[in-house]
């Protein structure tokens, strides 16, 4: 069995790479590794989460575990939710902003954090020797349940994250036909926000098809048109967002990250003047904070990653430029809707719009190329690639760099270049991107 934990828990096609026998099988092995007692467990709104989530049940039940199902629920309130339950472990079906066809199963310790590697791999050898695991009988058996209020709690929580109404916002809500197709517009109105949602609809068979934060020329075009003060895109399962302002520009999670840090910083709330961002970061987003005397942390891509570094310097917030970021004073792992709140309320408190709100610094042109390969992981030990990588450097010196990354999700190498120049950068990245294909092989 080759190696099923990525960066963000397991994921596959549906019913061909992650089947019902290998969810059944996943739960059985959590439960033995936790020696779990409940289990909070929730999904996206994808067509083959209920397949999914009942075989995982399943599995989990059949080793003694306590399942409380919370049904759709964005993959933060999972967190939030054992944590608030006590409950040994959660766990999400979901393939967060992937396309339909694929699904995927991530899980959250009693503290509401991402799995440690080493957990994983203890899930791992467990599957690997089922037969090694005792199964209890009659009354030793797990039950399963639904947990009823999970999403008035969840709601109620990220209500009081904030210190002030949203009164006056327009905001339209793009909720990718998601996890937050309910919750999402819920809670902006109970804020006292003006809200327009749009895919907001428990369709499994469009989530994340052209909309939602990995497509986000039509909410866009939405904002422009409804006059709103701003635009939040969500992905599949929520715990990410992105954004418009009111002129339809896209602002990246760069930008929001910044944006949340200085805020901090200038209520005198950002720990040891500390932010946590990825490799991914761009050079304009970390000089901006390094002349404001913040200390900017790189952290491996991955929200786990990134909730690691920010435990291990706790830091206030960390997050990625696609959107992930935490809140430590808040939650345990990234959430967008949470995310949202904070910069709705940020915009508010500007009597400002929010293209001037966000215009902190010119970001250096980045060109990032996702090259679908046969061989990934064998990305490390391509030397005549690395070479090539190397050149590429010493032609950019200190105005420029190169990231490349194997997909922890899906059969690619992910080709990053930032230059001065943005023709430099698209030569350079187009140029590894040939180099990658050669060496690895294009799938």
């Amino acid at each position: 069995m080759g190696r099923l934990f990525g960066t963000d828990g397991i994921r596959g096609v549906a019913n061909r790479d992650l089947t019902p026998d290998l969810a059944l099988a996943v739960g059985r092995a959590v439960a033995h590794a936790l020696s779990a007692g409940e289990v909070v467990v929730g999904r996206d709104t994808r067509i083959s989460g209920p397949m999914l989530e009942a075989a995982l049940t399943a599995g989990l039940c059949s080793a003694g575990a306590d399942v409380h199902s919370a049904g759709i629920m964005p993959s933060p309130g999972i967190a939030f939710l054992t944590t608030a339950e006590k409950a040994t472990a959660g766990a999400v079906v979901s393939a967060s902003h992937n396309p339909v066809a694929d699904n995927g199963i991530k899980f959250f310790s009693s503290a509401g954090t991402k799995l440690s590697s080493d957990l994983e791999e203890e899930i791992e050898r467990s599957m690997a020797e089922p037969s090694s695991l005792e199964l209890p009988e009659g009354d030793a058996v797990g039950r399963a349940e639904p947990l009823g209020d999970g999403a008035d709690r969840y709601v109620d929580h990220l209500l009081g994250t904030l210190d002030t109404r949203l009164t006056g916002l327009r905001v339209v809500l793009d909720c990718a036909y998601g996890a937050a197709w309910q919750i999402g517009p819920r809670v902006f109105r109970e804020a006292g926000a003006d809200v327009v949602a749009i895919n907001a609809e428990p369709d499994g068979t469009r989530i994340n098809v052209d909309c939602g934060s990995t497509a986000m020329d039509g909410l866009a075009k939405r904002v422009v048109a409804e006059g709103a003060d701003i635009g939040l895109a969500f992905d599949g399962d929520a715990d990410r967002v992105l954004a418009v302002d009111e002129t339809g520009s896209h602002i990246d999670g760069d930008r929001i990250l910044a944006l949340c840090a200085m805020h901090l910083q200038d209520a005198g709330l950002l720990h040891k003047d500390v932010v946590v961002a990825t490799v991914m970061a761009n050079l304009g987003f970390r000089r901006l904070l390094e002349a404001r005397g913040i200390e900017v942390v790189a952290a491996q891509v991955g929200d786990k990653f990134v909730a690691h570094a920010m435990a291990a310097r706790g830091a206030a917030i960390g997050g990625e430029q696609s959107g992930h970021l935490i809140f430590s004073q808040h939650a345990t792992t990234g959430d967008g809707l949470l995310t949202g709140l904070q910069v709705a309320q940020i915009l508010e408190g500007s009597a400002s719009t929010f293209s001037r709100v966000a215009d902190l610094f010119e970001p250096f042109p980045q060109v990032l190329i996702n090259v679908p390969v046969v061989d990934r992981d064998g990305l490390e030990g391509a030397e005549s690639l690395w070479s090539e990588v190397a050149a590429v450097e010493d032609e950019l010196g200190d105005d420029g760099r190169v990231l490349l990354r194997a997909s922890g999700t899906e059969p690619l190498v992910r080709v990053m270049v930032e230059a001065a120049d943005a023709t430099v950068a698209r030569g350079c990245a187009e140029r590894l991107a040939a180099a990658v294909e050669a060496s690895l092989g294009r799938r």
